[in-house]
């Protein structure tokens, strides 16, 4: 579309353009030039980018349809287009979604954020396999039919073959789901004909019960490339100190890429085609235009101070609509932008600012956070995919316990053997290694044992705890025990052992101290097997405290029976379950954590949770300092006074309370039964009546039974004490069918309901309950008679009149509503609080009124207090405030969970922005310069777009900047609808379009993608590491793909808990086992496999890990725990963490998985290179192939990488095979690299890891390049390497390495050499000769990691991988520490993991070797030279004599590679113009 240029702009751009004409060119070419504006103003014009980058990302898999990403099946679609096709999905999907929820609909389908799901079955299908020819088909019980005819057949013949597995994402058509009916597997697309066929029989069948109908989505062609959003792409400005550019020029094929070349209102394309003899001088005035338009001059120190106050307060400037656009615009193009903020004045807002900062501090651990509706989102780790499932709470016991003879056995915080530690709490925030508990001298740590001391079980527990005690083991704890003994008065202390012990334990604890009591446990006395008796505590007595008088402390008239019967009170009011039982700081331990072989990991890892607890709390806003910890446990949220697991249990059930039906009368049986439960809820709800109050329960029971009248005493009781703030209804649910004979004590509460007031009916129903009084009735006794006799003030005329007129209608809908809605059995009792259903299964079962009051407390914690309070903003009656209440309650807490909600407040509003539309409550505290803000603003720009929101963002500025506070351009890939094009046609996706960037920085392309994607650079005829647009012509495009999904892990062998290093898992399908493969590492017992969407199989590998261990347990896939293959399904973009639990075979108990062992062929082993290179199997393998390991980034060290593997290849006849990292590789190389290695003839393989979530990150390429060249070691390659060379891209080899690869490491893992001292110009460079270093190494080298040789074994063997990793997270928290990570890491753990150091000539580099020893040299490196700053390409051809005759070599090979390409090329044109409708799928 054009656009006309109006008079203002023209006369604008007149004068501008006539200036820089005055400037730049000569006065005889100034009335050329203006002619040629003239004739551009002439001439309407589109909006288009001239040089920029352009980065998209596409799926592996094709574009999947929309329809199937919905979901709702359409049998029959005739559109227009596409787009009508898609506005007809929206408004089906409207007729069951509100507004908002299809809007969140366009969302997903913008980001297809469920064509993972779609794929995943595709990929399922692939391993039936689909038959030839079927764009549908139906599997019954393993074989596939084409027809519905084949598929009858196959159908009598299925109770012959094995069911087949059906995953927890099937769409499984509504019917009988019977064990012994068939299974028809559909494979279709939906709304094609093929569907439409299977589909009527098959839905028929299902309905008519004759067997399990399930769909899969198939799509048998879709050739179409689908774009993924969802993700950020950064251009972070590059350091020019040392030159590393590629000199060769790039030759890019255009389609008239000028043509629409605009620059300020310029068209330079058009100008440039009508006046071809000026292109000269219109380049010189393009240039100028862009440079002036992006000026990106250097600021003073002075000027960078303030940078982020002057920008937040530039922001606050504009109108408050456009304030978010213009965070994201200032925070994404930064370096660009800094002359529109640097005069800005800032002492108001600065004040503003500094003052509200440490009102955050309780919701945030760092400087940057969002909070949506109070729920916190991680910045971090936040993406457009990412799911929160619901957490599960525990709940604390109140430690009420001042009555209770709680007897603790030590007090940190007292006792003298603890002296020595220090009591800070800050000691919680110092660093320590993983797994250890800090001694720091408070009680955090809280355990109370309650027993009977005659249990059996009592004896071990108490024995471990004394173990604990006495050998002052790293568990720091305070036990404390409380006996549950006899209550009974008669009983004394010769006839209940129970009583003696505690009788005996008050005596010590009296006479001599605590302590001295819990050691003089008289339990080491009782052998196992055996029960505490009295003979032995009198024995114990009479031993060890020769001088006390027995019968005064056992006897009848004891001292030292004070409080005998509190413990027991307290255990049963606190309802605990059977004895015995643990309180871990109060929350209770279950019976499996209370096995005495578990307790001592189950309270290590209790431990472990409660101190990240405690740190956050110290963290934050600094609780601990002067608060005793006690005290602080019982003011949390989750401490209750009761526990009971029914209330307390984390899977709940609630009503749905949405409905509003047309019918409304229960009276009507009949009709009631037509509605569906949302409807029934909806009449019960308006009709039931209550006994007052706020908090809704319903008490729904068989009130003629002795059980249902206690259990609506209690509501009864509670609700009438004056803590109480819950309003009671009654739903009776007879045991048979209702009548007026046996629901005569129902029908007498509920007319007490409809015509007494609140007090009367409760006193009256009180009364009526009583057993004596229902008795009466069963006896004969008329109600009119009892009503004198248990009321009193009541309005007998108005009672009697409901009571015999009552009709018994209601109580069958009751009935059924009970029933179907409920889901309760004939007479269940169950407790409905504020729309929570609790079914009591037992008949036995009490729901005491302590109960109530802890239900009562639960629900309004949980979320009704805040919305009575709320609700009582809206001035309602009190009827309709409390049915409110029960409603929005219910609604709001049966969504799912995540963590809890933070209120943020803020001093005043002025310095926050506002935007009033109000339905989700968002709350952003950033600061705008930062990579948050570059993040936050467009994910809060595209969020307005689709849902009602009202925004606060808080500017957390910071102050005093040195440096630039953002060094790249960012743009987030997000829309938040689907998009076509202007032919109705479907967009493949959105791109991130970088355009009017400054053309003078050198710029790096980095993908900022979700944590479990692999994505890798396919296309680019570009060096997306070093992007020059000074010496670009058009525009830089660069297509990636999402290679992967990643599947990650957690490994724990069950017999010692800890991780199996080594052991190796494998991902594949059933027609292919063994696609991807993996080792566990010792941290976290962590593991990584790539896949895409589909069902996997996870075995252990063949060889040693599959002959040693077997699986267990495993959790979060999509298998039974006992199912013989462990299936993994991936149908989503977010991550999928699994948990296996492994076992050694019981004869294979003392083998070790890393010892020498032979490893039979797998995945590493079948693959010899991607040219299909020659393979050397078994032992000669190990013995013959040098394993080269060398990483490279951007076009330059590319090239250094292919003469560095020529050099290799020169000076060796031993077979190579090279390891290369493939993250960061280019297209152009990843293309070449096969027919370079086919050539020369060596092996290489494309080795990628993701970096761990759990890992510190890094954000700079650079330092991201180095950790992977030292943090994986262990797990880049398989275990049948036994050592690796690793090569920096950039040397030159003159020895043959298979020497060092021979060379005798003297029992170190790894081989470095050092720095060399000979070159004595550079000594004040040796950073490593003075200050840390020179102390850390202790006269030890300091060794280069350009070259260094790996024992893989020996490196595995000793965890050396795994404790680099450690000390790495440790020292990285640092950003000053590391600062060259990959050999400041190995020099710095030299003292734990020993590096045997090479003879010097192993490694040759000018900056630090003097010219002598070069003669010497085994390899030459092109090391940068901090006093020279020389080029690295000028330094090679320099440095080293061959090296250009190496680099000829290689560019006279991919010049003929090219060409070759090119015939090949050519010669498909040709054939594909003969064979229209042929199709080339590109493998790799």
């Amino acid at each position: 579309m054009y656009v006309n240029i109006n008079k203002k702009n023209i006369l604008f751009s007149f004068l501008a353009v006539s200036s820089v004409i005055f400037m730049f060119f000569k006065q005889c070419l100034i009335m050329r030039v203006v002619f040629v504006v003239l004739v551009l103003l002439r001439v309407q014009h589109v909006h288009s980018a001239s040089k920029g980058v352009v980065a998209s990302l596409q799926a592996k898999w094709s574009m999947t349809p929309l329809l199937l990403e919905t979901r709702p099946i359409f049998t029959s679609l005739s559109l227009e287009s596409v787009r009508s096709y898609y506005n007809l999905i929206v408004k089906k999907a409207g007729q069951f979604l509100t507004d908002l929820q299809v809007n969140l609909l366009k969302l997903s389908l913008s980001l297809r954020a469920y064509s993972p799901a779609v794929h995943a079955f595709q990929q399922i299908a692939s391993d039936e396999p689909p038959p030839d020819g079927c764009t549908a088909f139906v599997v019954v019980h393993g074989q596939n039919a084409c027809s519905t005819k084949d598929m009858k057949k196959l159908l009598k013949t299925a109770a012959s073959r094995p069911r087949p597995y059906l995953y927890k994402s099937d769409h499984q058509y509504p019917g009988v789901n019977g064990t012994d009916l068939p299974v028809a597997v559909l494979y279709a697309e939906i709304g094609t004909k093929e569907f439409n066929t299977f589909h009527k029989v098959l839905s028929e069948r299902a309905q008519e019960g004759k067997l399990v109908y399930v769909l899969r989505h198939f799509v048998s062609v879709s050739i179409s490339r689908m774009l993924l959003s969802g993700y950020g792409v950064e251009l972070a400005i590059k350091s020019t100190e040392y030159k590393a550019v590629d000199d060769t020029q790039v030759k890019v094929t255009t389609d008239n890429e000028d043509e629409n070349d605009e620059v300020q209102g310029f068209l330079f394309g058009k100008l440039k085609k009508s006046h071809p003899d000026l292109q000269e001088e219109l380049g010189e005035l393009r240039k100028h235009l862009l440079e002036s338009t992006n000026d990106m001059t250097p600021l003073k120190v002075w000027e960078l101070q303030d940078l982020s106050f002057q920008a937040a307060s530039r922001i606050m400037t504009v109108p408050k609509f456009d304030s978010l656009k213009l965070m994201q615009d200032l925070s994404q193009n930064f370096p660009s932008k800094t002359e529109i903020i640097t005069f800005v004045t800032t002492l108001c807002i600065r004040t503003q600012i500094e003052k509200r900062k440490d009102l955050h501090k309780c919701c945030l651990l760092k400087d940057a956070g969002l909070f949506i509706n109070g729920i916190h989102v991680d910045l971090d780790i936040h993406n457009a995919f990412r799911y929160d499932p619901s957490a599960r709470s525990s709940y604390q016991l109140e430690a009420g316990t001042t009555n209770v003879p709680q007897h603790w056995a030590n007090d940190i915080e007292k006792d003298s053997m603890y002296r020595h530690w220090p009591s800070s709490v800050q000691e919680l925030l110092r660093a320590t290694f993983p797994g250890v508990i800090r001694q720091i001298r408070r009680n955090f740590y809280n355990l109370v044992l309650f027993l009977d001391p005659i249990q059996e079980e009592s004896i071990e527990l108490v024995k471990l705890a004394e173990l604990f005690y006495k050998h002052n083991i790293p568990l720091r704890y305070v036990i404390g025990f409380v006996l549950v003994v006899s209550a009974d008065d008669k009983v004394d202390g010769y006839l209940d052992a129970g009583v003696a012990l505690f009788r005996l334990l008050n005596y010590i604890s009296e006479e001599y101290d605590e302590a001295q009591a819990f050691t003089s446990m008289v339990y080491n006395r009782v052998e196992v097997g055996e029960t505490l008796s009295v003979d032995t505590v009198t024995a114990y007595l009479k031993k060890k405290f020769k001088k006390a008088n027995a019968d005064r402390i056992l006897g009848v008239d004891s001292s030292y029976d004070e409080n005998r019967k509190a413990g027991g009170v307290f255990y049963r009011k606190s309802g605990l379950g059977a004895l015995p039982v643990g309180l871990f700081n109060g929350i209770p331990l279950s019976s499996e954590e209370m096995d005495p072989e578990e307790l001592e990991t189950v309270l290590l890892q209790k431990i472990m949770e409660t101190t990240n607890f405690f740190q956050r709390a110290v963290f934050m806003v600094g609780y601990l300092f002067c608060v005793d910890v006690v005290d602080f446990l019982m003011e949390q949220a989750n401490v209750v006074p009761r526990i009971n697991p029914l209330i307390l249990s984390s899977e709940r059930r609630y009503l749905d309370f949405t409905s509003s039906p047309v019918a409304d009368d229960w009276d009507d049986t009949t009709m009631f039964s037509y509605l569906d439960s949302k409807d029934k809820t909806a009449v019960v709800s308006k009709k039931i009546k209550y006994f007052i109050r706020e908090v809704t329960m319903w008490i729904v029971a068989d009130i003629e039974q002795p059980s249902g009248r206690q259990l609506l005493r209690n509501a009864l009781k509670h609700m009438k004490s004056s803590s109480s703030n819950c309003r009671v209804g009654v739903i009776n649910n007879p045991s048979g069918k209702p009548t007026e004979d046996n629901s005569a004590l129902y029908r007498a509460v509920w007319a007490s309901l409809l015509t007494q007031s609140s007090k009367n009916m409760l006193d009256f129903s009180l009364k009526l309950l009583k057993e004596e009084n229902v008795e009466l009735l069963k006896q004969g006794t008329k109600i009119k008679h009892l009503l004198k006799q248990v009321s009193g003030g009541m309005d007998h005329d108005a009672f009697e009149k409901k009571f015999n007129t009552m009709e018994v209608d209601f109580l069958h809908s009751q009935q059924k509503y009970c029933k179907e809605v409920l889901k309760l059995k004939a007479g269940q009792r169950a407790v409905v609080s504020n729309g929570r259903v609790l079914s009591l299964l037992d008949e036995e079962e009490e729901f005491s009124v302590e109960d109530f009051h802890l239900l009562e407390k639960i629900t309004l914690r949980t979320s009704a207090e805040k919305i009575k309070s709320k609700i009582k903003q809206m001035n309602l009656n009190a009827q309709k405030a409390s049915d409110l209440i029960m409603k929005v309650d219910a609604l709001l807490t049966a969504s799912p969970k995540g963590e809890a909600r933070k209120d943020v407040k803020f001093l005043k509003d002025k310095h926050s922005l506002y935007f009033n539309e109000v339905f989700y409550d968002v709350v952003a505290i950033v600061d705008p310069l930062t990579r948050d803000a570059q993040k936050l603003a467009p994910l809060l720009v595209v969020l307005g777009q689709v849902v009602n929101m009202k925004v606060q963002v808080f500017m957390n500025c910071r102050a005093k900047l040195s440096e630039m506070p953002l060094k790249s351009f960012y743009q987030y890939v997000l829309e938040p609808d689907v998009t076509f094009f202007g032919n109705n046609s479907l967009s493949p996706g959105p791109v991130a379009r970088f355009t009017e960037i400054p053309e003078s920085p050198l710029l790096t392309l980095n993908m900022i993608t979700p944590e479990s994607w692999m994505v890798e650079a396919v296309r680019s005829p570009y060096d997306l590491d070093n992007i020059h647009l000074q010496e670009v012509s058009g525009v830089v495009n660069a297509e990636y793909e999402l290679e992967y999904l990643l599947l990650e892990g957690h490994c724990f062998d069950l017999s010692t808990g800890q991780p199996p290093r080594g052991l190796q898992f494998t991902l594949g399908m059933r027609q292919e086992p063994l696609m991807h493969d993996t080792i566990v590492m010792a941290n976290l017992g962590y593991f990584q496999l790539k896949a895409n969407p589909g069902a996997w199989i996870l075995r252990l590998r063949e060889g040693r890990s599959e002959d040693i261990y077997q699986i267990q347990a495993h959790d979060g896939t999509d298998s039974p725990v006992d199912a013989g293959d462990v299936i993994v399904v991936l149908n989503s973009f977010h991550s999928k963490i699994i948990k296996v639990r492994v076992q050694k075979k019981p004869d294979k108990l003392n083998e070790d998985l890393l010892s020498e062992g032979t490893e039979s062929k797998g995945l590493w082993d079948s693959i010899t290179s991607f040219a299909g290179g020659p393979s050397v199997d078994g032992d000669d393998k190990k013995k013959d192939v040098l394993n080269i390991f060398s990483v490279a980034s951007g076009h330059l060290y590319e090239r250094f990488l292919r003469i560095m593997t020529l050099s290799v290849l020169q000076h060796t006849k031993t077979p190579v095979k090279f390891w290369f990292l493939k993250n960061y590789l280019s297209p152009s190389f990843k293309d070449t690299i096969s027919h370079m290695a086919k050539a020369y003839g060596f092996q290489y393989e494309l080795v990628q890891y993701k970096w761990p979530r759990w890992l510190h990150q890094q954000t700079e390429k650079q330092r991201i390049i180095w950790g992977y060249k030292i943090l994986f070691l262990d797990v880049l390659f398989p275990l049948a390497v036994d050592k690796i060379i690793f090569v920096d891209a950039d040397q030159i080899v003159r020895a043959d390495l298979k020497e060092l690869r021979d060379l005798d490491l003297e029992g170190a893992p790894y081989g470095y050499t050092p720095f060399c001292d000979s070159r004595k110009e550079m000594e004040g460079y040796r950073f490593w000769k003075t200050g840390y270093w020179a102390s850390h190494l202790a006269h030890r080298k300091y060794h280069i990691s350009a070259l260094y040789v790996v024992d893989l074994k020996k490196f595995r063997k000793i965890a050396a991988g795994d404790r680099l990793r450690g000390q790495y997270q440790a020292l990285s928290q640092d950003p000053n520490s590391l600062s060259n990570l990959d050999q400041d890491l190995p020099n710095n753990m030299i003292h734990q993991v020993a590096i045997k150091s090479l003879p010097q000539e192993w490694l040759w580099c000018e900056t630090w070797c003097d010219d002598n020893s070069k003669t010497t040299a085994k390899t030459i490196d092109l090391c940068n030279n901090p006093k020279t700053k020389e080029p690295k390409l000028s330094a090679a051809v320099r440095i080293v004599p061959e090296w250009s005759k190496y680099d000829n070599e290689i560019k006279q090979f991919l010049t003929r590679v090219k060409e070759q390409k090119e015939e090949i090329t050519e010669g498909r044109s040709s054939s594909s113009t003969q064979h229209t409708g042929n199709t080339h799928k590109e493998t790799f």
